[in-house]
């Protein structure tokens, strides 16, 4: 056989394999064009069957998500750097829903709204993604407020008590302590099984790196995840930043945990939807905010939860925080969010100045749950310090008009400014629930009524140090019990009765 005939057996042979091993793989892909595209946007024509939120590839590599399904063309938010994109560049639908890598491997981690590393801890190992858009519990599923989540200020445990699956709102003007609540809260879960998510939305990211910082320091990054969308990155990213975050949390929730999401700041995130809505095209309403912007907060924060033990029995706790300006409560966005949540954090500016730290308002602030998300032991003191807050502030306004108050009124007044004193609390200093206790129960029965005002703060640190040393089984006690029985309010009246003599002869 030459070898001409060889070779022509050989090609016959190769094309009889390819034959026999052929399948028919069929394939279709939605494509479109770029028909405009700046400032974050892009107007995107011939992506007829693309849905909302579903990603799209755009022709270089970079990706957005579809949000404008309008009749002849998709407004697009374009995720990222832009410079790629072209007027006539190929886009291609990809089928999948905007979604962020969830699990365990998140937790202690630095991500963007996307879950991508914002650390030096390299790639996230995640095998599974939530959509960052999902609809909320339902009403069957839930399980009415409980359990307390303590924040470790004595002011908002003992007056504005925060329960699993609450949603509570921080508001006040800028730099009045809004994200210190926040942080601390997130510190004094700490050995409580408790997951957080701190979601910086528009933030400094400066601002960023040093709670990072702290949170490490103190060991809170063991159980913290941080999702950042900082001031200089796009509207896209801070739109979507918030609801990353609560799908990351709702993968602990279908677990059946707890979990504290701290939105940190939702007047940023509805400037950037304004802004997104604005390029978009959309109607203004008031304010130039479109006119969904309500059903933006309320879809994010209706996903905070607790259900109940037939679906899992985790929780989402929510604060969100909301910046005013010049403490005005009225404007849009704040009354949004507080018809939304269950209550809120007021923090005022004239007490942040006169240096009452936290500068909570009692009066204006509030919890919807109420002490139903208190501990036993908490709700009797609590009653007690609430009442004597309030005719004090009365007794206050009415003492600067009279020259002579009885002994009673006098009296009044004098526990009212300690108890002021005594709900001063340092950032970064989230107190135990046996210490909250015992600090406002002597308080509020009288015993340090002979204190000095101005030692009073000197006094709670002695007499914590003083149990601390002395007492930790009737700490344990109270943290065990939650309630306050007889035995354990004889223990806090002769502890209390020790320090006071124990302070009085040092001073």
């Amino acid at each position: 056989m030459t070898t001409k005939e060889t070779k022509t057996n050989d090609i016959v042979e190769e094309l009889k394999h390819q034959i026999a091993s052929f399948k028919d793989h069929a394939s279709s892909e939605e494509t479109g064009r770029v028909r405009e595209v700046g400032d974050g946007i892009a107007k995107v024509s011939g992506l007829s069957k693309v849905g909302s939120m579903e990603m799209v590839e755009f022709e270089g590599g970079a990706m957005g998500f579809a949000l404008n399904l309008e009749d002849d063309q998709v407004g697009v938010l374009i995720l990222g750097d832009a410079k790629t994109i072209r007027e006539g560049s190929r886009v291609k639908a990809t089928g999948k829903i905007l979604s962020v890598p969830v699990g365990k491997n998140v937790t202690g981690r630095v991500v963007d709204p996307l879950g991508r590393p914002k650390d030096d801890g390299g790639p996230i190992a995640s095998k599974e993604s939530y959509p960052v858009e999902k609809v909320a519990p339902r009403v069957m599923t839930r399980e009415r407020v409980s359990q307390p989540l303590m924040t470790g200020i004595k002011a908002i445990d003992a007056m504005i008590p925060i329960g699993r699956g609450q949603r509570e709102l921080i508001i006040g003007d800028r730099q009045t302590g809004k994200t210190a609540i926040a942080i601390d809260t997130i510190l004094n879960q700490k050995g409580t099984g408790v997951h957080c998510v701190y979601v910086a939305i528009g933030q400094k990211e400066s601002k960023v790196a040093k709670i990072v910082q702290r949170l490490r320091d103190e060991g809170a990054m063991e159980y913290t995840t941080i999702v950042i969308a900082g001031a200089s990155d796009p509207a896209a990213l801070q739109f979507i930043a918030p609801f990353a975050g609560c799908a990351i949390s709702e993968w602990f929730m279908d677990q059946g945990e707890d979990t504290l999401i701290v939105y940190d700041d939702l007047s940023k995130h509805a400037v950037a939807y304004r802004e997104a809505s604005l390029l978009l095209r959309r109607p203004p309403g008031r304010e130039a905010y479109p006119g969904d912007v309500f059903y933006l907060h309320s879809r994010l924060l209706e996903r905070s939860a607790r259900r109940n033990a037939e679906h899992g029995g985790g929780s989402i706790t929510a604060l969100p925080i909301i910046e005013t300006q010049a403490g005005d409560v009225s404007a849009y966005i704040p009354t949004n969010v507080i018809s939304i949540t269950d209550g809120q954090i007021y923090l005022e500016s004239d007490l942040f100045y006169k240096g009452i730290r936290p500068a909570v308002n009692v009066g204006l602030s509030v919890s919807r749950v109420g002490g139903d998300a208190q501990t036993k032991a908490m709700k009797k003191v609590a009653g007690q310090l609430r009442l004597d807050l309030a005719q004090f502030r009365e007794l206050e306004a009415f003492s600067q008009f009279a020259t002579d108050l009885d002994e009673a009124t006098r009296t009044q007044i004098e526990r009212g400014r300690r108890l002021v004193e005594l709900l001063k609390q340092g950032q970064y200093e989230p107190m135990d629930l046996g210490h909250e206790i015992i600090a406002i129960f002597a308080v509020t029965k009288g015993h340090a009524d002979k204190i000095d005002v101005a030692k009073i703060t000197e006094w709670e640190k002695g007499l914590h140090s003083h149990v601390e040393a002395n007492e930790v089984e009737l700490l344990n006690m109270i943290r065990d019990r939650k309630a306050l029985d007889e035995e354990i309010i004889q223990g806090i009246e002769r502890v209390t009765k020790e320090w006071n003599a124990t302070f009085s002869a040092a001073a």
